[in-house]
């Protein structure tokens, strides 16, 4: 329960006017950040910036153009690896170990076609990942294991949706060999203790990757306080373009890992016979880059970081506390997930009881309110829960919504029960 001071904050809302899209559109309710976040201005003004000033093929050319495109990308590796804690004893930010893809989906693809191989994974071995996994987190390691016989072991959630250091302690054991746990729910919104996770990955001589596509987003990552050893995420969740995608990795964790596509700059030399790979990151960063997207990436990132991520993350924690205590008071409503609001990061879901999420997704779009419906590319944990129709309504917040954007929601949500179910006083036992 929000403080009467609390819903004043959430009441203002000082970030709407920085998202052209929000602000041409004040009857817009967008809560489907978890899939893609909207763009503030200075990313899209980045983007037009690059193609009217720096426009040429980074890395390939000696003259000033594609020097500065260059710089451009080598400066968002940079300020990526700070945003994350990706740095060295003096605080320098170690842009080296930034290699930039399409999406989280493509690194994490990247990590179980080039990790596996590396590690050499037998019959004996096993995978551990999480029952809550999105896809892009899960059917690689299947694939992965499927190849390789080895055995994919899942950590499963108790009744209040965590996952307990017992169950991480019995099944992280001497057979692990790669360990890959989301560090947010992109359906829950809960969150995992990834860093309890890649201590006990490391006991057991595991490599550690972290799916930091809904977190990195929301709140203040450090990867050398989780030390992990691999994490991937997307642009564009957290109001850059989309296409880019970034994957970290300790350096010598990514020097031994081979090269996942080839061709372009990330060769060093090639012969008729063989050929040499360059360094990292351009070993995995085959063809040309897109230079525009990692520098409107930086222009993203630097957006986030002038507002202050502690601070979007309190005013996105009291947002997700105050859709869930909405959420929770009306009586044909489930929350899929802890009743505690405080426990959501960003993503809420829910179900309207005895009504098909699809239905209810069409019909709040009628009202101009946004929302995600379906599996949310987690089917696994769907019927690991055992929800009616293997889906849910999922709403998620970002810093840009605010409490009235929730108080239409729930308008909306009583529309589609007046159109399915009538009005109920309490809810069902």
């Amino acid at each position: 329960m929000l403080t009467t001071q609390q819903l004043a904050d959430i009441e203002q809302n000082p970030y709407k006017a920085d998202f052209p899209l929000l602000a041409q559109n004040p009857d817009l309710t967008f809560l489907d950040s978890a899939a893609t976040a909207q763009r503030p201005e200075v990313v899209l003004d980045a983007e037009r910036t690059f193609y009217t000033t720096m426009n040429a093929n980074p890395l390939r050319g000696l003259y000033r153009l594609s020097v500065e495109a260059t710089e451009a990308i080598d400066e968002a590796r940079k300020t990526i690896a700070r945003f994350i804690g990706a740095v060295d004893e003096k605080g320098d930010p170690q842009g080296n170990q930034i290699v930039f893809t399409r999406n989280a989906s493509e690194s994490l693809n990247l990590v179980a076609r080039t990790l596996g191989p590396k590690v050499v994974l037998g019959p004996d071995d096993e995978v551990v990942i999480s029952i809550m996994e999105h896809h892009s987190n899960l059917i690689p390691w299947q694939q992965l294991c499927r190849a390789t016989g080895a055995k994919l072991t899942y950590l499963r959630l108790d009744d209040d949706f965590r996952i307990t250091p017992e169950e991480v302690a019995s099944k992280i054991g001497p057979h692990t060999k790669i360990v890959s746990v989301t560090q947010v729910s992109n359906v829950l919104g809960v969150q995992n203790d990834v860093k309890a996770i890649a201590r006990r990955a490391h006991e057991v001589g595991a490599y550690m990757v972290v799916d930091g596509a809904q977190s990195v987003p929301h709140a203040p990552v450090n990867v050398r306080d989780l030390d992990c050893d691999l994490m991937a995420f997307s642009a564009h969740k957290l109001g850059g373009p989309m296409g880019i995608g970034v994957l970290w990795g300790k350096s010598e964790v990514l020097d031994a890992m081979p090269p996942f596509l080839t061709g372009g700059e990330m060769i060093d030399s090639v012969t008729e016979t063989d050929a040499v790979w360059a360094p990292v990151p351009q070993k995995f960063e085959a063809g040309t880059q897109d230079a525009a997207g990692s520098f409107a990436t930086k222009a993203a990132i630097d957006y986030l970081a002038s507002k202050d991520m502690a601070k979007l993350e309190a005013r996105e924690r009291e947002l997700a506390t105050y859709l869930t205590d909405r959420l929770n008071d009306l009586p044909y409503v489930d929350v899929i997930g802890p009743k505690d609001g405080s426990r959501h990061v960003s993503a809420v879901a829910f179900n309207v009881r005895g009504v098909h999420p699809h239905d209810v997704a069409s019909i709040l779009d009628m009202s101009n309110v946004c929302i995600r419906a379906g599996h949310h590319c987690a089917q696994p944990l769907l019927n690991y829960l055992e929800v009616e129709n293997r889906a849910t309504c999922r709403a998620s917040v970002a810093f840009y919504n605010d409490k009235a954007d929730i108080d239409r929601l729930v308008e909306g949500l009583d529309k589609v029960w007046s159109i399915f179910g009538g009005a109920v006083d309490t809810k069902e036992a």
